[in-house]
């Protein structure tokens, strides 16, 4: 565990799940391969392959660039898009959308927490508030997580994704602790360090590959902590 910054008291606790408290190296890229099969079992969706759906996904980005800030209605509105240049009959769009959406969530919750982050929880929940703040669509409660946690926040439905201040000012908002008083981990620079600290956070950041925080261009400003392991936590007790 290293320092940057001085801490004067942490009264709660907010955490970024993905690479954060598990390892999400594939998971992703599994549950999408998993869904476009789903999709080619269709006659028209035939030749469609990961990189032209990325392609889509791209595309109606550029058309509604506020998708970014909901993973969910993103994966969706690629979807509808691409039923649309297809002859499938719309009345059959929402029950194919449905399933692909179905079969890509059944595969994103595929991943194994390990046994220490449990324990971690376990004890830090008996110290401090915890609670999610995610841009992604992991359900805490299909992953064995939930009981550790007062809420989880997701980037959409909640406000805009992290850096941006809503999600974060909701979670303040919630644990009635202000923003000043709450640690954030997260593995990610951008948006967890730097979302964290530009809204009055504490942050602490999860170096999962050990890398020289002065050598990254994404590294805009320090984190409070550093920490290569998730159970460096337990320093905090």
């Amino acid at each position: 565990m290293h320092f940057y910054r001085s801490i004067d008291c942490i009264k709660a606790i907010t955490f970024d799940l993905d690479d954060t408290l598990y390892d999400n190296s594939m998971i992703v890229d599994k549950a999408e391969e998993e869904m476009i099969k789903k999709l080619q079992k269709y006659e028209q969706f035939q030749n469609l392959t990961l990189d032209l759906y990325f392609q889509e996904k791209r595309l109606v980005l550029s058309i509604n660039p506020e998708v970014y800030h909901d993973v969910i209605v993103w994966r969706i509105d690629t979807i509808k898009s691409l039923l649309s240049r297809t002859n499938i009959p719309v009345s059959q769009h929402s029950q194919i959308i449905d399933d692909a959406v179905d079969c890509f969530n059944v595969w994103r919750h595929k991943m194994v927490v390990p046994q220490s982050t449990h324990t971690l929880l376990t004890k830090l929940a008996k110290k401090y508030p915890l609670a999610v703040i995610t841009n992604g669509n992991v359900d805490v409660n299909k992953i064995g997580l939930g009981d550790y946690f007062q809420f989880s926040l997701r980037g959409g439905p909640d406000g805009r994704s992290k850096p941006f201040p809503e999600i974060f000012d909701l979670a303040a908002k919630k644990l009635s602790i202000p923003n000043k008083y709450i640690l954030h981990v997260g593995d990610n620079l951008e948006t967890d360090v730097n979302g964290a600290i530009n809204n009055g956070y504490l942050s602490c950041w999860i170096n999962i590959f050990e890398q020289d925080i002065y050598h990254l261009t994404d590294a805009r400003c320090l984190p409070h902590i550093e920490i290569s392991r998730l159970i460096e936590l337990d320093n905090l007790l």
